[in-house]
């Protein structure tokens, strides 16, 4: 499997160019669904670590984490959902706290991973330090995209749209994530290393 994808890695490179580019894509996409699938165990496993804490955020938080609109108390699961990460209308880090390490754990393996064999850069220590703001930055927004798409398609009184309104808010977030973070990297954070001589020869 290594040299299947070492031969298509030679061909793109020889085109150069929008092949490249694409074939660069489609890596970075495959790296994503690994992302996503580390995200979703972390997700379920970190809860069991961080349910009990009961500390609310800060007040410059609370305006992304609205109780109302995460959690749907006119159901069981989302009554006992408030019940439990909801303290004085206050959402608590224990709600939070998987959320965005789950999140942020898998996106630096996608980073490290992109960083390997999408790109194949040298790039230094300061574009992961520049990485990791640029990806809390992307969490507490994406996470603020759910909440504002979850309201409004529940709000349109479209049954089909109010059944999938929580799985299409987490696709919109999650291919913002995509589109923000692909031409970052590429561009900017993961340039490609530049041949030596003596490598060109």
């Amino acid at each position: 499997m290594a040299n299947f994808i070492t031969n298509i890695d030679q061909k793109a490179e020889a085109k150069g160019g929008g092949i490249k580019t694409l074939w660069q894509i489609v890596k970075f996409i495959v790296v994503s669904l690994g992302v996503t699938i580390i995200q979703l165990i972390l997700a379920n496993v970190l809860p069991l670590i961080f349910d009990s804490v009961k500390a609310t955020l800060p007040t410059f938080l609370q305006g992304i984490f609205v109780p109302n609109s995460i959690f749907d108390i006119t159901t069981e699961g989302g009554a006992a959902d408030y019940a439990k990460y909801v303290v004085g209308g206050v959402v608590t880090w224990g709600y939070v706290l998987p959320f965005f390490l789950s999140n942020a754990l898998a996106n630096i393996y996608g980073y490290i991973q992109n960083k390997k064999t999408t790109f194949k850069s040298d790039a230094p220590t300061y574009c992961f330090v520049i990485y990791i703001f640029l990806i809390c930055a992307l969490i507490l927004f994406s996470t603020w995209l759910q909440a504002a798409l979850f309201g409004w398609l529940s709000n349109l009184s479209i049954p089909f749209l109010v059944k999938l309104a929580r799985t299409i808010a987490v696709f919109a977030a999650g291919f913002v994530q995509m589109v923000v973070l692909f031409p970052m990297e590429k561009f900017v954070l993961l340039k490609e290393k530049v041949p030596t001589e003596e490598n060109k020869e």
